[in-house]
């Protein structure tokens, strides 16, 4: 495994700085991201049980929405609770293994997430564009491989970059200037050359930006020119709204982490950071679930029937 390589540096734990500058808002950042936190978990949970049992939401869309949820969940996890715990406890440490797990995992699920994004963006583009064929070209085997690719990539890409950051040499001091073990904050505590980890990030950072938001700006440029060509004025009015709401997300997802990867490496900057990181990590998966999911009809619908079943037992069964 790639945490039994030695590390060259005597380094066994970190220091995260979090947001201790700032003690005042130590208490209400914490309810904050509690909230925030326990919402995506309700809000993704309930996205995955709503899809599970209402048959009429087994499409190769909700299929992708699932997955989308599962991601929210998982790296939402490996960030926030270690977030909390350094807002109220003194001793804000984490170990050199944690450390690098967390990395690890984070970067695994943000790449995969960034990926299913575009596969969503296809999905959508088969339905608007060729909605007779959409259950041949969107079969469930091929379903099944674009998002086993996802998880692929998204797993490989990590390894390569964990296994650079495990290379490097790290300053006694130990003290990272973040609330988590994020690509920059390490290679700042880092005292060997990090050119290596650094054009390693760059090229896998461009390569995974320029595929995924090739694939997502085509497949809508096509959807919305298509819209433009359907005559009806209602089915115009919800196509945009959902292609609206679809682009405000991938826009704030894919405009933070290009803004997170842009910023100087400097004292200075470093609030932005730790800011950037809290909403694409934090607040990001919270929203998703409003954006693609509970403003759609049959979710919404097949909630209202939740409600009504619990109340009134045996009175709905979902077909």
């Amino acid at each position: 495994m790639l945490l039994d390589l030695a590390n060259q540096s005597s380094v066994t734990s970190f220091v995260l700085v979090g947001f201790s500058d700032y003690p005042q808002l130590q208490a209400p950042l914490f309810l904050v991201f509690l909230a925030i936190y326990t919402v995506t978990l309700l809000g993704n949970s309930g996205i995955l049980v709503v899809i599970r049992i209402n048959p009429k939401l087994h499409t190769p869309m909700y299929f992708f929405l699932s997955h989308l949820s599962f991601l929210d969940i998982c790296y939402s996890t490996v960030f926030t609770p270690k977030l909390l715990e350094i807002l109220i406890v003194e001793e804000r440490t984490i170990s050199f293994r944690g450390c690098m797990t967390q990395f690890f995992f984070i970067c695994m699920f943000v790449i995969t997430e960034m990926f299913m994004l575009a596969v969503m963006a296809y999905d959508w583009f088969v339905v608007v564009c060729n909605p007779l064929l959409c259950t041949v070209a969107m079969s469930p085997k091929l379903c099944a491989l674009l998002v086993a690719g996802t998880y692929t990539w998204g797993a490989l890409c990590p390894v390569i970059l964990t296994y650079s950051l495990l290379q490097l040499t790290y300053c006694p001091s130990k003290v990272i200037n973040h609330f988590g073990c994020e690509y920059s904050a390490l290679i700042s505590v880092s005292c060997s050359d990090p050119s290596f980890s650094q054009m390693a990030c760059l090229i896998i950072s461009i390569l995974s930006e320029a595929c995924s938001l090739l694939i997502t700006l085509a497949s809508y440029v096509v959807i919305v020119v298509t819209i433009v060509r359907v005559p009806s004025k209602g089915g115009l009015k919800k196509a945009f709204s959902t292609c609206t709401s679809h682009l405000m997300a991938i826009s704030t997802f894919h405009g933070i982490i290009l803004l997170l990867y842009c910023v100087p490496s400097s004292e200075s900057s470093w609030l932005l950071v730790k800011v950037f990181t809290a909403l694409y990590t934090v607040l990001i998966p919270m929203l998703n679930p409003l954006i693609y999911s509970l403003r759609n009809k049959d979710v919404k619908e097949t909630v209202r029937k939740i409600i009504i079943s619990k109340l009134h037992p045996h009175s709905i069964q979902f077909k």
